[in-house]
């Protein structure tokens, strides 16, 4: 007999029908409100007994596993639970605000006093000029010292040179000078090693390892030989003053180089002429980010020729000028930090061909962000 006829019969003669705990009239389990079933949990059969004193009749059921769910309020709840701050670490916070904007109104000030001193010392003292700035008076005094100054090919003028030394088939090596490439330039001539290392923590990444002698003499001997130099315009003490302090240390005269500026290779993409120097060339990419840079290239219609990569350092240098070499190419693109400089000049003067110190624009058209200095 099923369950339900003997509660028929019980009911029929007058005993009340035994309902279970968690069990409706019909003894059908009830769903407890604060469960909820699970999708994807699967249903399992199990075996009921009949009633104690009954015969042993079982029949099988299918019921479903249910398992306590967390709300997703209280999901999300917990996932936006945060760490408070302690008091420790606001105190820092505020105290690193506070150096920040001390070091701002510090320079300001600074950079005004420093600008008006100066002007004061050099005006003479049986006169004022009415409402004169120190920039005003800087501006001036420029343009009487402009027959001191070096010339700089603008992007028009860089543009020209490179499409005429491909036309010819005549090498030409451009390389730029940065902070990096100047402090080994300036190892035990203009500074020391441990000045060097506490100004340029990057320079490992750059792929130089202070010391390195070798690098500095290879590196100013290019310099001499170099077609076109890319200089910075920056006045801080390593970059601009730094260049001139060490052409001096080595005696190079430096109105016998030719100079553009470091950013350069910049000006050129941005002003669509580096694309339209590529285009029809046989381009060689070198540097780590050798490929995807080809890559890039290659989806905007250039033909590229091959790549060497990596670039492990300036002790890497011969492999990669020896690998190199072995390419057929028109342009040789470089971005290999450092060691670029000895790449550009050594191919250049092997193959004959134009070689272009790229340097990190190579990481921005291939998409690749490059580590931020320490």
């Amino acid at each position: 007999m099923s369950i339900q006829s003997l509660r028929k019969l019980a009911s029929s003669i007058g005993l009340p029908p035994k309902i279970e705990k968690n069990r409706n009239a019909d003894g059908i389990p009830k769903k407890p409100e604060n469960l909820r079933v699970s999708k994807g949990v699967p249903r399992k059969t199990v075996k009921v007994r009949a009633s104690s004193g009954m015969a042993h009749k079982t029949e099988k059921r299918r019921v479903t596993v249910r398992r306590r769910v967390k709300s997703r309020k209280r999901l999300m709840g917990k996932k936006r639970r945060r760490i408070p701050l302690t008091r420790s670490k606001i105190e820092h916070q505020v105290e690193n605000s506070d150096k920040n904007r001390s070091y701002d109104q510090g320079y300001q000030e600074g950079l005004t006093a420093g600008g008006e001193q100066i002007l004061a010392e050099h005006i003479p003292a049986d006169i004022i000029i009415p409402d004169i700035t120190a920039g005003e008076a800087m501006a001036a005094g420029v343009q009487v010292l402009r027959k001191r100054g070096v010339p700089l090919l603008d992007p028009q003028g860089v543009y020209q040179e490179l499409e005429d030394a491909l036309a010819a088939n005549r090498p030409y090596a451009f390389i730029r000078l940065g902070d990096g490439e100047l402090l080994t330039l300036a190892q035990e001539k203009v500074l020391t090693f441990e000045e060097i290392r506490r100004a340029g923590p990057f320079l490992p990444y750059a792929g130089i390892t202070v010391p390195n002698l070798l690098a500095r003499d290879e590196m100013i001997s290019c310099i001499q030989v170099a077609s076109l130099i890319g200089v910075p315009m920056s006045r801080h003490p390593h970059f601009q003053p730094l260049l001139f302090a060490v052409l001096r240390a080595y005696g190079i005269d430096y109105r016998k180089l030719r100079f553009t500026t470091s950013t350069m290779n910049y000006s050129l993409h941005e002003l669509g002429l580096l694309m339209k120097l590529l285009q029809g060339r046989k381009i060689l990419v070198i540097g780590d980010v050798a490929a995807k840079l080809r890559d890039v290239l290659m989806e905007q219609g250039m033909v590229v020729t091959g790549i060497v990569t990596p670039v492990n350092g300036y002790d890497d240098v011969p492999r990669v000028v020896a690998e190199a070499s072995g390419r057929d190419f028109d342009i040789a693109l470089i971005a290999a930090g450092i060691p670029s400089i000895p790449i550009a000049v050594h191919l250049a003067g092997i193959k004959g061909k134009v070689t272009f110190d790229f340097g990190h624009l190579a990481n921005r058209m291939a998409g690749v962000e490059h580590p931020a200095r320490v």
